[in-house]
This record gives structure tokens, C-alpha cells and sequence, in this order.
């Protein structure tokens, strides 16, 4: 019989290395999947969907899985999703360079652009483990939206994971690939428990 602790014959790591094995899958299928960018919103609510399965009924995940969840997943109001966050993000962006470019204000004004990019990720990945974000999008960002601010231990731990992530794919920018999964087991772990 197999428990949590115990490991198979012929078995390298054991079964507690197996989540972080799936982390690091999902991670790269969800990089894959992102990669039109539209489909950003759709991938990270997916990754979030099969790691909360892989968690829950200790069942491990695959590649496949991932793809045949995201099949099943992707719907039209995907594509609005996905094209809402390119703004947000490249609206952010052009802040952040008119604040590098000599903006009146700019000592006063980095600050609040830091904070404004910090709870739109947070509440972009709370509303990614969300069960709505399957059906409408509109009802898992309220519904994160929310959260975020009335939760705030999760929010704070979801931003630290943000902030570990960006310096880990700044330092060493391979990692990148990697993110996705790790922001996506934070998220589902919040949404459940914090």
C-alpha cells in the first residue's frame, strides 16, 4: 500500500517530489498555451484547474491533461479576456516608460504604478483559481476583485509569489518557462486556504 511518505521500488525521488514534478509541467504547457498571448487568461484558469485536481485527489498530471482540460476549457469570452489584459499590461508599460522618461511627478507616481501592477496581478490570479473563471470572466474578477481586498494575507502572499517570480525569470530568464506553474499552485493554494 502507498502513502504519502513511502516510496516504490525503483522509485528516484519519492511521491513527495511528484507535485513539484507536475508543477514544473504544467508550468511549461501553460508557457506553451500563452504563448498567442490572447490565450493567457485561459491557460493560467486551466493550470490552476489541474493542479487543484492533482492536489485534491492525488492524481498525477500530465501534459495531456493539461491540453485536453484547455480544450475543454477555451470558450469565446476567452479572446476578450486575453485581449483586456494585453491593454492593462501594455497600458502599465507605458506608464512605466513615461515614468523612466523624465515625467513630472515621476518620484510620486512609480510607487502607485508598482501598487496598481501589484493588485492587478494579484486579482488576475485569484480570479484564475476561481471555479467562474470557466463559465465568465466577469464573474471571477468580481468576485477576486473582492477577495483581494478582503482577504488580504492571501493577496499579500499572492504578490510575494508574483515578486519571487519576476526576480527568478529576471535573474535567470530561462525560468520564465517555468513560472506559470509555481503562480498557478500559489493561487489555487490561496484561493483555498488563505
Amino acid at each position: 500500500m502507498r502513502t504519502a511518505t513511502t516510496r516504490e521500488p525503483g522509485e528516484l525521488f519519492g511521491p513527495r517530489f511528484a507535485l513539484f514534478a507536475d508543477v514544473l509541467v504544467v508550468g511549461l504547457a501553460t508557457a506553451a498555451a500563452s504563448l498567442p498571448l490572447l490565450t493567457v487568461p485561459a491557460a493560467m484558469s486551466t493550470a490552476c484547474a489541474v493542479l487543484d485536481r492533482r492536489v485534491r485527489h492525488d492524481a498525477p498530471s500530465t501534459a495531456g491533461d493539461y491540453v485536453r482540460a484547455l480544450r475543454g476549457r477555451l470558450r469565446r469570452g476567452d479572446l476578450p479576456a486575453g485581449a483586456g489584459l494585453l491593454a492593462g499590461c501594455a497600458l502599465l508599460l507605458f506608464n512605466a516608460l513615461a515614468a523612466g522618461a523624465g515625467l513630472p511627478g515621476a518620484a510620486a507616481f512609480r510607487p502607485a504604478l508598482f501598487a496598481a501592477g501589484g493588485l492587478l496581478a494579484v486579482v488576475f490570479l485569484r480570479a484564475c483559481a476561481r471555479p467562474e473563471s470557466a463559465t465568465s470572466w466577469r464573474a471571477a474578477l468580481r468576485s477576486a476583485a473582492y477577495d483581494a481586498v478582503r482577504r488580504p494575507r492571501g493577496s499579500a502572499v499572492l504578490l510575494l509569489a508574483v515578486a519571487t517570480a519576476a526576480v527568478c525569470a529576471w535573474a535567470y530568464p530561462p525560468l520564465a518557462f517555468l513560472v506559470p506553474g509555481p503562480l498557478s499552485l500559489a493561487a489555487r493554494a490561496t484561493e483555498h486556504h488563505l
